[in-house]
């Protein structure tokens, strides 16, 4: 990808269709224009996934949840996306195998009959079947890694012939006839503004949804409720076993959580706390930190302190309140609706559905555009593979050259995920990561000590206060 290439043409270019946000909803519609043969543009005002979509618990699956809630058309429809994600990114999306403790004979018969008929509605899909094993049940759904799966996508829509752009922000719609025809936006690193034209307009913005949409119209009804879900990263050989993921299906305040193997951690998570607003780098709670260790401990090799946590993230979900809204189509996860000037919004979903989630989004904006009717061709559509090299430095020169990583953080968080992994190993590889950077880049001195300075105050804030302090078990907090 070349970023000034992308920015060259979205001042000079009218395109059919414009997305605003870069996270997977949003990369998924531009990769479903262009491959339609749309002319396509897509800015993101941070860098790709750096909101949600790269804090995610890093599976992609069914939802094995929402079979005890009966909605079967739900976990249908993402049990065939799962099998569409795995065969069109096969570098980045891979079977796991996740065990359920299941002590008592009744526990037993109970989750297997619901995982056999998870499995019959996944069909022939190539995933192994659940089966009883020694204290429990095994199935199968599969895992990723978020924040390259979204570069992949980037890619693959670039090289589908989309404008794709990071740290471009839209600050004003523009209007012909009363209807939307472009965006006043700026580069964010010059500080230049321009026009950028098009006859339909995709707010997939996850998070700020909302923003984008009172911009549009001011009278607009909140859409968007927001739900914090945190992550710890700690020694993988906490696991009982470090080839499968654990799964605590039902923890005191009635949530599923994970123990999952992640590169060379193991991933526990995630909580639903309720968070008051939209926010870029949301934190977990000392609260959500002490449940998520407690809650962890009786199913690991020994009990979790907090001395054990090398990085603690969260992430906030993007949830439709279904009654402030009247959508074209909503899903038990996912709407979509239209202004009245034509401004298409996609909220909701989750990282398995994007895809349905994009092509729901690009049909929408082809009828109110009235663009020629293409067909969607992303079912089948393979991904850019992941080539990265496999040194540090070449990784990074891969990353500035072809994944438009801007700075330390672009590579440290999101192209090698270091960040969310070992919070103290990322500030440790800071310093040389701004020096390959300033060279890829053509930076200065000055800006690559600004850049490590910038990016080790950011890596404190995913290291829980009070390193070192044991955190009591069940015991203690009940």
């Amino acid at each position: 990808m070349d970023r000034d290439g992308a920015l060259e043409r979205l001042g000079s270019e009218k395109f059919d269709i414009l997305v605003i946000g870069g996270g997977a909803t949003g990369l998924g519609c531009a990769l479903d224009a262009a491959s339609r043969g749309y002319a396509t543009a897509l800015i993101e005002a941070h860098d790709f996934a750096k909101g949600t979509s790269s804090r995610s618990t890093k599976l992609v699956h069914g939802g094995v949840r929402y079979l005890r809630q009966g909605n079967i058309p739900l976990v249908r429809e993402a049990l065939r996306e799962r099998a569409r994600l795995r065969a069109n990114a096969p570098d980045y999306v891979k079977p796991l195998a996740f065990f359920i403790p299941a002590p008592s004979f009744a526990k037993r018969v109970f989750y297997g009959a619901g995982l056999k008929a998870y499995d019959a509605l996944a069909g022939k899909t190539g995933f192994p079947k659940s089966r009883a094993v020694d204290g429990g049940i095994e199935y199968w759904d599969a895992q990723f890694d978020d924040a390259r799966l979204a570069i992949a996508i980037a890619r693959t829509a670039s090289a589908f012939g989309a404008a794709v752009c990071n740290y471009v922000r839209a600050s004003q719609f523009t209007y012909t006839n009363g209807r939307i025809s472009g965006v006043e936006a700026t580069d964010v690193e010059s500080g230049n503004g321009f026009h950028i034209q098009a006859r339909a307009v995709i707010n997939a913005t996850g998070i700020f949804a909302d923003t984008l949409r009172t911009l549009d119209d001011p009278r607009a009804t909140p859409m968007i409720a927001f739900s914090r879900g945190s992550h710890l990263a700690v020694d993988k050989q906490l696991l009982r076993d470090p080839q499968r993921a654990l799964v605590v299906p039902k923890t005191a305040d009635g949530r599923v959580i994970f123990a999952i193997p992640w590169h060379d951690c193991a991933l526990i998570g995630t909580t639903d706390i309720a968070a008051p607003a939209a926010e870029l780098e949301p934190h977990p709670t000392e609260d959500e930190i002490a449940f998520l260790l407690r809650t962890a401990s009786p199913y690991l090799t020994a009990p979790l302190h907090r001395s054990d946590i090398r990085s603690a993230f969260a992430g906030l979900r993007p949830l439709v309140n279904r009654r402030a809204v009247s959508t074209e189509r909503m899903s038990r996860e996912h709407a979509l609706e239209i202004s009245n000037s034509g401004l298409v919004t996609i909220a909701g979903g989750k990282w398995t559905t994007y895809r349905q989630m994009a092509e729901d989004a690009v049909d929408a904006a082809a009828r109110s555009a009235s663009l020629a009717a293409a067909r969607c061709r992303t079912v089948g559509l393979p991904l850019v593979g992941d080539d990265a090299p496999v040194s540090l430095d070449a990784r990074i020169e891969h990353a500035a050259r072809h994944e438009m990583a801007r700075c330390v953080e672009d590579v440290v968080a999101r192209r090698i995920g270091l960040l969310f992994r070992n919070a103290l190993a990322a500030k440790a590889a800071a310093p040389n990561v701004a020096r390959v950077l300033a060279a890829q880049l053509r930076r200065d001195e000055a800006w690559a000590t600004a850049q490590v300075q910038a990016f080790a105050a950011l890596a404190e804030r995913y290291v829980p206060g009070g390193l070192g302090e044991a955190v009591l078990g069940a015991k203690s907090a009940s």
